[in-house]
């Protein structure tokens, strides 16, 4: 329950980002080649495209502070219970570099075992490596070469997500 206080209290805060640091990689895809980025790790695993291309990668961009975001991560925890190692999952994190530590309680709290990053709000809502991201939750299936196969926003069930994702 404390922690639970504390996610919620951390979470209506908001602020910039002291030093400024872009915590996002950019590229411009074609259509057909495979997009390129790097987010900011919250722990030694990778999020970038060089680290999980060879699986099917899903990426959810969230908030911490936003319900829906929250019915998302829950949805891919229990996918990649199910999915173990044979697919990547990512929780990109869109928020000000500030609000890190209130990301890392976040994780804990949700019981996300997979990577989790984050990602520059500005950076991404202009011109991010997978497309702007406008809304949240917004996630992004790739496909073994990093090419983008799907991206939808809002809350997207399992069950889409499984018969997007490619075989």
């Amino acid at each position: 329950m404390r922690a639970l206080w504390l996610v919620a209290i951390v979470a209506c805060k908001s602020g910039a980002s002291p030093d400024g640091v872009a915590l996002v990689g950019t590229s411009a895809p074609s259509a057909d080649a495979p997009a390129t980025y790097v987010f900011d790790s919250l722990d030694a695993r990778l999020v970038s495209s060089d680290g999980f291309r060879g699986k099917t990668t899903v990426i959810s961009f969230i908030t911490t502070g936003e319900i829906q975001s929250q019915a998302e991560v829950a949805l891919l925890v229990k996918m990649a219970e199910n999915d173990g190692d044979k697919v990547n999952y990512a929780i990109v994190a869109v928020q000000e570099a500030s609000g890190r530590e209130l990301v890392e309680e976040y994780a804990r709290f949700c019981h996300i075992t997979f990577p989790v990053a984050m990602g520059d709000p500005a950076k991404l809502a202009s011109d991010g490596p997978l497309g702007n991201i406008s809304a949240i939750p917004t996630t992004v299936i790739l496909d073994a070469a990093g090419r983008i196969v799907f991206r939808s926003s809002g809350v997207v069930t399992s069950k889409d997500l499984r018969e997007r994702m490619p075989r």
